[in-house]
Formats: structure tokens, C-alpha cells, sequence
């Protein structure tokens, strides 16, 4: 079993700015990078052939029912949000309705956007802790977060994350609805082995 895990830096004695962090993201293409709202530094490891085969399936779905429904857009996780709360965080799949999309500047969009997405998708890896997934998906809830799936192959379950109400927790589904949040959008779960 594969046993690599991200590696943790606490920076708040290094008084990481948001210019500096953006900086350190862009010469360092190759590591996926990013801090959460307790500015640990968190380098992640690179994905392994069946993840990122799972995370562009679940990616693909979203982009055809966002081009029928042309309600928003639609974010691969090399995309890194800044959150309300802190937090700069890259989900696997991540979309935000037009409305607030278009609230931001050109400038904004260019750089590390000052928004949370309305819905995000993280999928648990093997070399993923499913605490640390579970603090990520808690930070994307406290910054806005609508509606958001933890996809979690190997205990064969999905967590359901919405504002205001405890976690859903389905063993083996076979769809998941995007709700009011994505209206019309049905994901047919893959069978993970």
C-alpha cells in the first residue's frame, strides 16, 4: 500500500503573503501547493494514474452539463481558491455560478480569486487522509460553500456537505443530485474498485 503523505508546514511565523504565495504556486508548477485557514503550508503529492483518471471522469461530467446549461464555470484542481476564511484551497472539481464569476474582476480572475466555489468535489486518493479531506470539505462549507461530495472509494461512500445541515453520509450510491445548486445535474457514480 502506498503510504506517501502531504507534507505540513506551519508559516505563521513566516508572514506568507498572498503576492509571495501566489508567486511560490507559479514557480513551482510541478508540486500541488496550498494553505489552509490555519496557514499550514500543505504540499500535496502528485496523483497516481487511477486518481487522476477518476478526478477527469468526474470533471468531464460536470463540463457537459455546464455547457448545456451554461449556468456557470466550471474549475479543474490546478485551480486555487482564496477563501473567506484564510484558506487557499485547490478541490478537485470545483464550479461557481455565473452571477458571482462575473462579479470578479479580470484582475481577480487571473490571479488566486477571492471567492468559494458554490460546489466542489474532493476525491480520496489512497495517500489522502480522510480527516484531513473532512477538514478541507468543513473550510469550503465556513467560507460559502453551497453544496459539496467527498467521494471516498475506499470505504465505498460519499459524504454530502451542504450549509446549515449535518454531513449525509451514503454508502454506495448509484447517482448523486446536484440539487438546487446545479439544477438538472445527475452524477452516475462510478463503481470504484
Amino acid at each position: 500500500m502506498i503510504t506517501s503523505e502531504p507534507v505540513i508546514l506551519n508559516i505563521k511565523n513566516v508572514g506568507l503573503s498572498d503576492e509571495q504565495f501566489f508567486h511560490l504556486c507559479q514557480f513551482n508548477e510541478v508540486w500541488k501547493i496550498e494553505q489552509s485557514a490555519k496557514d499550514e503550508l500543505i504540499i500535496l503529492p502528485g496523483s497516481d494514474l487511477i486518481t487522476g483518471n477518476r478526478e477527469a471522469e468526474l470533471n468531464g461530467n460536470l463540463v457537459i452539463w455546464n455547457r448545456q446549461t451554461q449556468l456557470g464555470k466550471v474549475f479543474s484542481s490546478s485551480t486555487i481558491f482564496t477563501l473567506p476564511n484564510g484558506g487557499k484551497r485547490s478541490p478537485d472539481v470545483a464550479w461557481v455560478a455565473n452571477e458571482r464569476w462575473d462579479a470578479l474582476s479580470i484582475e481577480e480572475q487571473e490571479k488566486f480569486p477571492k471567492i468559494c466555489p458554490d460546489f466542489v468535489i474532493e476525491l480520496r486518493s489512497r495517500t489522502d487522509s480522510l480527516t484531513q479531506l473532512q477538514e478541507k470539505m468543513q473550510e469550503y462549507l465556513n467560507s460559502g460553500l453551497r453544496l459539496g461530495w467527498l467521494i471516498d472509494p475506499q470505504n465505498q461512500q460519499v459524504e454530502i456537505y451542504r450549509q446549515n445541515q449535518q454531513v449525509e453520509i451514503l454508502s454506495l450510491p448509484t447517482t448523486l443530485s446536484g440539487e438546487d445548486v446545479l439544477p438538472g445535474f445527475i452524477l452516475e457514480v462510478p463503481n470504484f474498485p
